[in-house]
């Protein structure tokens, strides 16, 4: 999918978001800043209506809104995190060279928190899928929100609020955020094709509405792979589209990064599925056992085999889709090649 990305140009006013307690909720919030839990299936929104709340509190949210992808950011390396263009700034060269990654990460999250807003009163901090924070971290986390609570407003969202340390969840106000209900993504798709100028018909924007099975990102970005690849967003076409993922080029390069021991390059491509991009870990799951057939055989595909079917079972329990696709791709550095 080379075009813009629709869940981007289309991002939702805060008015825009489908269901009707979220907006409500966040407008109380809007007027009443406070910290914030935003909790609910992966999918329904969160993310984008933390996004919608920021643009309306803030009058240069890109300035004042600092978002970290905690599934990515306590996975990632004590290198990665100290060049990353975020947080680079708050790490020197001792501090990079001495400090553990514990003590980086906990830096980071205070840093973040400190410095004070670009414009207004203050600045929100995202935590998103915050579901894969270690409590050793919520205790730093705690201490950091103690400490800024009076420029800083904390939103941390996730799949599974119960993960919350209580002295993090007695902080924070819960805005419990439902999947959408199929009227309700028919709805957000009707708006984005109307505005793209897209040929389509009802038919059409139910069956990708239905087929989304309350995962609005997975919609829209579906209805974006139909039009794109069809022309139209009808029933046929939406039927005849191909699959989210496939076993396309990212695919195929992602596995061979991973036979070669480029970890790090192979992660990036599935970040880029799972988080640029926005498709589900089945999917990706699924993608890649479809490119496994054509590379492996024998005892090799039936250990893949093995493997998926542990990941998938660790999938629906809802825990970090990156840390289980990653353990997956590292099991694929044997050695072997494609044999």
């Amino acid at each position: 999918m080379d075009a813009p990305l629709w869940t981007e140009t289309h991002a939702p006013a805060l008015a825009d978001l489908p269901q009707q307690e979220v907006r409500e909720n966040l407008q109380r919030a809007l007027e009443e800043p406070m910290n914030l839990v935003v909790h609910g299936p992966k999918g329904s929104g969160k993310t984008a209506a933390v996004r919608a709340l920021t643009r309306e509190a803030h009058a240069q949210p890109d300035a004042d809104r600092i978002e970290i992808n905690v599934a990515d950011f306590f996975d990632a390396t004590k290198k990665e995190i100290s060049q990353d263009p975020r947080f680079s700034q708050f790490i020197d060269a001792k501090r990079r060279r001495e400090s553990s990654k514990a003590d980086l990460i906990n830096h980071v999250l205070k840093e973040s928190a400190s410095y004070s807003p670009v414009a207004g009163a203050y600045k929100t901090v995202l935590l998103d899928n915050a579901e894969g924070m270690r409590e050793d971290f919520q205790q730093a986390l705690r201490r950091v929100m103690e400490q800024y609570h009076e420029a800083t407003q904390f939103v941390i969202a996730t799949r599974q609020p119960s993960a919350l340390i209580a002295p993090i969840r007695s902080r924070c106000y819960p805005i419990p955020v439902r999947a959408p209900t199929q009227d309700e993504t028919i709805g957000v798709l009707e708006r984005i094709v109307e505005r793209e100028e897209v040929p389509y018909d009802s038919e059409g924007l139910e069956y990708v509405a239905g087929a989304a099975g309350g995962d609005l990102r997975k919609a829209i970005l579906s209805a974006q792979t139909t039009y794109e690849s069809e022309g139209e967003i009808t029933m046929t076409a939406a039927y005849e589209a191909p699959s989210a993922v496939g076993t396309d080029e990212r695919v195929q390069e992602m596995i061979a990064d991973a036979e070669a021991g480029e970890f790090t390059d192979a992660r990036s491509t599935l970040d880029e599925l799972l988080i640029d991009e926005g498709y589900s870990g089945s999917e990706v799951l699924t993608a890649i056992l479809d490119v496994a057939r054509t590379r492996y055989s024998g005892a090799e595909l039936a250990r893949i085999h093995r493997l998926a079917g542990d990941i998938d079972m660790d999938l629906t329990e809802g825990t970090s889709d990156r840390i289980h696709l990653s353990h997956l791709l590292a099991e694929l550095d044997d050695g072997t090649g494609s044999g």
